[in-house]
């Protein structure tokens, strides 16, 4: 039987490929770099795509502590635990002001999520995908094979601007 799951897995296996790839040859200035005051950093769009699909995975779906608090990467970050902090919201200056940790942090606490997030949907149960949960920007709640769906549309899209980046400072190469 088929998961009803696979095509998420799909999607995401080959975003994060991607995403591996760009970040490739990458040092900690080039993650920091910001093309303008008005855009994120790789650092910035990697922590909080990592974060988002840590909050949607564990908190909502799961129902169980996110990765960020319990293994304590809020401290590794150095920021406060916020377990509803993904970003979302923050303006330019915020963007502008936040320090991210070093390579090593960054690349643990994206490898981290992506693990929880790989072993969690192959075993993903209907009912769990059929619960009804909330999740930004709907109000209402509606199923959590919704607000997967949703994302998985965040987390391709943030890959995508990982991988743009990489090409803008970089030049082609970004993808194998």
């Amino acid at each position: 039987m088929v998961s009803p799951t696979a095509v998420v897995s799909a999607a995401l296996g080959g975003n994060w490929e991607m995403i591996d790839s760009a970040l490739e040859g990458l040092d900690d200035a080039d993650l920091r770099l910001r093309p303008n005051d008005q855009c994120n950093s790789i650092a910035w769009i990697l922590w909080h795509m990592s974060r988002v699909m840590d909050a949607v995975v564990n908190s909502r779906i799961l129902e169980t502590t996110q990765l960020w608090l319990r293994d304590g990467w809020y401290s590794k970050y150095g920021m406060p635990e916020g377990p509803e902090d993904r970003g979302g919201g923050w303006t330019a200056a915020q963007v502008g002001a936040w320090v991210p940790p070093e390579r090593a942090v960054q690349l643990a606490y994206y490898g981290a999520v992506k693990g929880a997030v790989m072993a969690f949907l192959p075993v993903a149960t209907t009912a769990q995908l059929e619960r009804r949960i909330t999740w930004p920007s709907v109000a209402e709640p509606r199923p959590a094979a919704e607000v997967l769906g949703q994302m998985t549309w965040d987390a391709i899209s943030h890959g995508g601007q990982i991988a743009y980046l990489k090409g803008f400072y970089r030049g082609m190469g970004w993808h194998r």
